[in-house]
């Protein structure tokens, strides 16, 4: 299957889908921008790469952090469309599923050749991305949401963004608080889940000397320590959910949330931190044993779903990203995809390809 380090497709090429996963880390960039005005100047490039309601958009945000967010956000999915659908950078500007909200490209044919998804958590974006170069596979909006093309999803989650919050709520005693703490988020998760979270979790506590980063005279782990396993496995939990439920067009709020269920699931095992585009994994590199997570079943209203590929990927010691992906066409195509190779896209890539293009 080609990754997303293989050349844009033309006419003539293989018809083989070609599958982009994308993170581009804003935490180390346009440092001198203290507040989102300072923007303007520090990263003036990027930012007239940008139509000027994109530009609004990012710079109304109160939070130079969020505006960095989402300036990655809008160049990312700029990229991509320009990249893999051939088209100016001109012609590049997203719009939005009137039914779904969900970002698209449509072509002058109103063809969807690139079905793509985006998330951004903590400093990162991730883009999911799933681009055919064969008409059949192409799929055509049709303002309900329900096109025949790909469907796609991803989420990132950092399990350290709250931890400091979390832990408050858990302590003194984390096994003894977990299932209030869980509760609290009953709703969006099934029933099934949550018994698993507050029952089963707990029970799969390791030695100390596999939760923490130095082994302790101690045998008993620390409530931090214990707090931070658990947490690990309700975030990759809240990640797998996000990205199945982004991928079928609907949102938190749909009615049938807790008919979904996800059975088996366990957190990946965390990576070496990383800055921008330095430490993640590189295009053609393989991933390490226990990063990447696909052994988990999903059952919707008790059945088994046999069509949607779903994989979590850990990225450094806190992040996770998940991807998911069903071809409702050939349900064979979705599931052959190789998900969770997720690699680090520079600002100075994407800024150099739009200028030159």
């Amino acid at each position: 299957m080609p990754s997303s380090n293989s050349p844009p497709p033309g006419a003539g090429e293989a018809s083989k889908p070609t599958i982009i996963q994308w993170i581009v880390d804003t935490r180390p960039l346009w440092p001198k921008a203290t507040e989102t005005k300072h923007l303007e100047q520090s990263a003036s490039r990027a930012l007239a790469l940008l139509n000027a309601d994109e530009r609004t958009t990012v710079l109304k945000y109160f939070h130079v952090r969020d505006a960095k967010l989402s300036l990655a956000s809008h160049l990312l999915k700029r990229y991509v469309v320009s990249r893999f659908c051939s088209v100016p950078w001109s012609l590049s500007t997203p719009s939005r599923d009137p039914a779904t909200g969900k970002p698209r490209w449509q072509d002058p044919q109103g063809r969807e050749p690139l079905r793509f998804n985006v998330s951004h958590q903590a400093g990162l974006v991730a883009l999911f991305a799933v681009h055919s170069n064969n008409d059949s596979d192409h799929g055509h909006g049709n303002g309900n949401g329900n096109g025949d093309g790909p469907e796609v999803g991803v989420d990132v989650v950092c399990t350290s963004e709250r931890f400091d919050r979390d832990l408050a709520s858990l302590l003194p005693d984390p096994v003894a608080s977990w299932p209030a703490f869980v509760d609290v988020y009953a709703e969006v998760f099934s029933p099934q889940e949550v018994a698993y979270l507050c029952r089963d979790v707990p029970r799969l506590l390791p030695p100390r000397s596999k939760l923490g980063p130095t082994v302790s005279a101690s045998p008993r782990a620390s409530p931090r320590e214990v707090a931070a396993f658990l947490l690990r496995y309700f975030y990759a939990a809240w990640c797998l959910r996000e990205a199945y439920i982004k991928m079928t067009g609907e949102a938190l709020l749909a009615p049938w949330l807790r008919d979904l269920e996800f059975r088996g699931f366990r957190p990946p095992e965390p990576e070496q931190d990383f800055v921008g585009d330095e430490g993640l994994c590189k295009r053609g590199e393989e991933v390490a044993d226990g990063t990447v997570v696909r052994g988990h079943e999903i059952y919707f209203e008790g059945r088994r779903v046999e069509d949607a590929n779903v994989c979590l990927r850990a990225l450094g010691h806190d992040y996770m990203v998940c991807a998911a992906v069903r071809t409702p066409r050939h349900k064979e195509d979705g599931l052959g995809f190789r998900l969770g190779d997720f690699e680090a896209v520079s600002m100075d890539e994407i800024v150099e390809f739009g200028e030159a293009h």
